[in-house]
C-alpha cells in the first residue's frame, strides 16, 4: 500500500505585530486543512508576528506576547493535523528567528534559522541569533527537513537534514520581491533538489509591509527539479498537496500551476498590493493625489484606484497661470475615465499673498527657482490641509528619475504619506502606464480601457512652474538619465562606467553630483513600493553629508 501524505500550503498575508489577528488567520488556514484531510498545515516564516519586524522583537513584552502565542495555537490546534508556523523563540538571553512544529497540543519542533541574511532589507544579525543546524522532524509517515527561508541558500543546512534522515525539504520564506526574483529562487531551489534527492516545497507569504512586497509565488519542486505546483503571485492562496512514496521516495502529485506574468505586470501589481496594504494595514481608507495633466500623477492616481478603488480616491487639481489647458484637460481625462472625483483648487490667489508677504525681502531680486519652489510648496499646504481635514492619505508622485537627482520640492510636491513610483524610473513610468492602458485583471477595482490619456504619455514632461518649461531644459532625456542612473544608482557603477557606455564625462558627473546632494531630501521622503534591489532606504543607505566624488569625474578621468 502506497504511503501518502497531505501538505496544506497557506500563502496569506499577515499584519505586522497583530499577533492575535494572524494566529487568529492561522488558526482558520488549519481547520480549512483538517477539512481537507491534510496531515499538516503549513505557513511562512514569521508569519505570526509579521515580517520584516525589524527593533520591534527587541522588545521583552512583544516577545513574550509571540511565544505566548504559539503555546496557545499548540493547544487550539491539537485535534488533527500539525502546523508549521514562523514566529519568535528565546532561548536565555538569544531571540531566534524559529519556525515551530505543533503537534497534539505541544510544541512538538522548533526550527531556528541558522543563516541570517545581513543584506538589501535585512539585517537579522543584529536582532536574532544563529541557531544551529537542526535535524529532520516527524509527521505522520514522512520526516521533513526545514530550513528557514536563508538556510534553502545554502547547501549546508539542506544537505545536513538530507544526511540525518529527511525525505522531503519545507522551506517556510518572508522573501520581499524584486523584479526577476522569481528566477533567482528557483535556482537556489532546484540546487537544493539536485543535491539532496528530495523534493521541495517553497512557502513564501504575499502582502505588503511598509516599502517591501512580498509576492507569494510559492511552489513544489520534485526531484530533478520537476516544477509539479506553482501558486499565484501577488495573491493569497491556500492549496492541498498530496505526495506518495514510492520505490524512489516521496513525490509530489501535480497540482495547480499558475502563470506567472512578465516582470512589468509584476511591478505594477506589486505596486498596487503594496499600497492597499500600507493603507489598510495604517488605518486609511481613501486617498488623494494632486493631479498635473503629467504622467507622474496620473499613474499614481491609476494605481490608487486599482488599490482601493475609484470610490476611495479624490484628485485635486491646482491649476496656476503656467497649467496649460492642455494639462487641465488631460487631467479631467484621468478622473473621468477612473470614474473619480476631481476637485480644482486654483493657487493664483495663496501665490498673489506670499509674494506679497516675501516683497520687502526680496526686494528687487529677479525671479528663480524659489519662485517656483513657492508653487510647489502651496500646493503641498493645500492637499495636507484637505488630507487633515478629510482624512484622506496624501500620495507623493516622484518617481525614481527624480527622487534620484532631487529634481522635486521639499515640502511641496514630496509631501505625503506613501509613493507608490518611488522605485520605478521615468521610462518605465510611461511603460508602465501604456501597459495598464492595454491591459486589465481581476485583482484591478480600477475600470478597463485607456485609463490614462495617450496625451498624457506622448507630451514632453514638464513641472509646469514657469513658462514653456521642459524636464529637458534641467535634466538629459529622461531615456539617457535613467540609463546613467542604472548605472551609477542599481550597479554602483562609476563614472568610467558611463563613459564606457557613450556618455560624455562631465554629465555623467553633474548626475553623480546630484544624487549625492540631493539625500537629506530622500532622507525626508515617503516610503514607497520596492521594486529593485536598490531601492532607496533599506537597500541603499548613504550619508546625509558627504564630499566624496568619483575621480573620474575630472577632465581626463583616471
Amino acid at each position: 500500500m502506497t504511503d501518502r501524505f497531505r501538505l496544506t500550503l497557506a500563502q496569506l498575508n499577515p499584519v505586522m505585530g497583530d499577533i492575535e489577528g494572524n494566529a487568529a488567520r492561522a488558526r482558520e488556514a488549519w481547520a480549512q486543512g483538517r477539512t481537507a484531510g491534510a496531515d499538516m498545515v503549513a505557513l511562512p516564516e514569521m508569519f505570526l508576528i509579521g515580517y520584516n519586524p525589524q527593533d520591534l522583537v527587541l522588545r521583552p513584552a512583544f516577545q513574550a506576547a509571540a511565544m505566548r502565542a504559539i503555546e496557545a495555537l499548540a493547544r487550539d490546534c491539537a485535534e488533527g493535523p500539525a502546523l508549521g508556523i514562523g514566529g519568535l523563540w528565546r532561548e536565555g538571553a538569544q531571540l531566534h528567528n524559529a519556525w515551530f512544529v505543533l503537534q497534539g497540543g505541544r510544541i512538538a519542533a522548533v526550527m531556528l534559522k541558522h543563516h541570517l541574511p545581513n543584506y538589501l532589507v535585512f539585517d537579522e544579525k543584529r536582532t536574532f541569533a544563529s541557531g544551529p543546524v537542526s535535524g529532520p522532524y516527524a509527521v505522520g509517515p514522512v520526516r521533513i527537513g526545514t530550513p528557514v527561508c536563508e538556510d534553502a541558500w545554502f547547501p549546508d543546512v539542506a544537505e545536513t537534514q538530507a544526511e540525518t534522515g529527511a525525505e522531503m525539504l519545507l522551506v517556510p520564506n518572508g522573501s520581499p520581491y524584486y523584479r526577476d526574483k522569481m528566477e533567482v529562487r528557483l535556482n537556489h531551489m532546484v540546487a537544493r533538489v539536485v543535491e539532496t534527492e528530495l523534493p521541495l516545497v517553497y512557502l513564501n507569504m504575499v502582502g505588503g509591509q511598509d516599502d517591501q512586497v512580498f509576492d507569494g509565488a510559492s511552489f513544489v519542486l520534485n526531484p530533478g527539479g520537476e516544477l509539479v505546483v506553482q501558486l499565484p503571485v501577488m495573491e493569497e492562496a491556500l492549496a492541498h498537496v498530496d505526495f506518495e512514496r514510492g520505490a524512489e521516495g516521496w513525490r509530489a502529485r501535480p497540482g495547480a500551476r499558475a502563470q506567472i506574468p512578465d516582470a512589468l505586470e509584476q511591478d505594477y501589481h506589486a505596486m498596487v498590493v503594496a499600497l492597499r496594504d500600507y493603507m489598510r494595514k495604517s488605518g486609511f481608507e481613501k486617498a488623494l493625489v494632486g493631479l498635473s495633466g503629467g504622467i507622474d500623477s496620473a499613474m499614481v492616481a491609476v494605481v490608487a484606484a486599482d488599490a482601493l478603488g475609484p470610490e476611495n480616491l479624490r484628485c485635486v487639481m491646482l491649476p496656476s497661470e503656467y497649467t496649460s489647458p492642455d494639462s487641465l484637460e488631460d487631467a479631467a481625462g484621468v478622473a473621468e475615465a477612473l470614474g473619480t472625483r476631481l476637485d480644482e483648487l486654483p493657487i493664483s490667489g495663496p501665490r498673489a499673498a506670499v509674494t506679497e508677504a516675501l516683497a520687502p525681502l526680496f526686494g528687487d531680486l529677479p525671479p528663480d527657482v524659489t519662485e517656483e519652489n513657492v508653487q510647489s510648496r502651496l500646493r503641498g499646504l493645500l492637499l495636507m490641509a484637505l488630507s487633515n481635514k478629510f482624512g484622506e492619505m496624501l500620495l507623493t508622485t516622484g518617481n525614481k528619475s527624480e527622487v534620484a537627482v532631487g529634481y522635486a520640492t521639499i515640502y511641496g510636491d514630496m509631501s505625503g504619506g506613501y509613493n507608490p513610483l518611488k522605485d520605478l524610473y521615468k521610462t518605465r513610468v510611461f511603460a508602465a502606464a501604456r501597459w495598464r492602458n492595454a491591459n486589465h485583471r481581476d485583482w484591478m477595482k480600477g475600470p478597463a480601457g485607456a485609463v490614462i490619456p495617450p496625451r498624457i504619455i506622448s507630451k514632453p514632461p514638464s513641472a509646469e512652474l514657469r513658462a514653456d518649461q521642459r524636464d529637458s531644459d534641467s535634466l538629459p532625456d529622461y531615456e539617457h538619465l535613467d540609463a546613467m542612473l542604472e548605472i551609477l544608482v542599481d550597479r554602483d557603477g562609476s563614472i568610467e562606467d558611463c563613459v564606457a557606455a557613450g556618455f560624455d564625462r562631465a554629465e555623467a558627473a553633474r548626475i553623480e553630483h546630484l544624487i549625492y546632494v540631493s539625500e537629506y531630501k530622500r532622507f525626508q521622503s515617503a516610503p514607497g513600493t520596492r521594486l529593485s534591489k536598490r531601492a532607496f532606504w533599506l537597500d541603499r543607505r548613504y550619508p546625509i553629508v558627504n564630499r566624496w566624488r568619483d575621480a573620474a569625474s575630472e577632465s581626463g578621468g583616471a
